[in-house]
């Protein structure tokens, strides 16, 4: 059977020693993740024009981590000392996919910076940073409840989960029409889903590719958007 094809925006690298100049990758472990799932991953190259027709031959997408937005992406009229990656270019593309995406109804899959994409791109707001290793979910492993019934939870066919986490901001207001599907205990959202929305989407602030290789649950959000873009 052939894979069903998985887009995945590339991110911009400044320095990748093996290939001797700066590059456009994507994470090994979430190109397995997909590959395990039965999927064909495809890095795609960040672009301003033609999103939708590029993704045209595409079953699926997986918007995967990254640096931060721009804070003006969501009418902030600071940044904050923390902030850092920004790519004008990469923030344009990542909100085009996500919109032409979730219009479409294209199976989607959105992790970590992707689920702040998700929620910028229906208006949402994002806490710039949230403060230092006491808050800050960098390097950390912890548990998240997931709602009962929502399609994350289905996919990792738990109710709670340990997760894999790196990032230091997080969704402050949910955009339009999302739903928290799962929070860690000190409240930070960690799964959104879109309820009635045209096609499957769930979006995680955790990295599952992390620990995809030995934890059936984790492995499940692949697995479940490649049986979305096999259909």
């Amino acid at each position: 059977m052939t894979r069903p094809l998985i887009a995945i925006p590339a991110r911009f690298s400044a320095t990748t020693s093996a290939l001797r100049f700066a590059a456009e990758v994507n994470a090994r472990a979430l190109i397995e993740a997909v590959w395990r799932a039965g999927g064909e991953p495809l890095s795609i190259h960040p672009a301003d024009t033609g999103t939708a027709a590029r993704l045209a031959r595409f079953d699926g997408v997986l918007l995967p981590g990254g640096g931060d937005l721009a804070p003006s992406r969501y009418g902030a009229t600071d940044t904050h000392d923390a902030v850092y990656d920004v790519d004008t270019l990469q923030d344009t593309f990542d909100l085009d996919v996500a919109r032409h995406a979730l219009e479409s109804g294209m199976p989607l899959l959105a992790v970590c910076r992707g689920l702040q994409v998700v929620n910028v791109a229906l208006g949402g707001t994002l806490e710039q940073d949230m403060g230092g290793p006491e808050h800050e979910h960098r390097h950390v492993v912890h548990p998240v409840t997931l709602e009962p019934g929502s399609l994350v939870a289905r996919a990792a066919d738990a109710e709670k989960t340990d997760v894999s986490c790196y990032h230091h901001q997080r969704v402050d207001r949910p955009g339009a029409g999302l739903r928290v599907t799962a929070r860690a205990a000190d409240g930070t959202i960690e799964a959104l889903e879109l309820p009635g929305g045209a096609g499957w989407f769930t979006a995680v602030q955790w990295h599952p590719e992390d620990t995809a290789h030995e934890n059936p649950a984790q492995q499940g959000l692949f697995d479940a958007l490649v049986r979305a873009a096999t259909r």
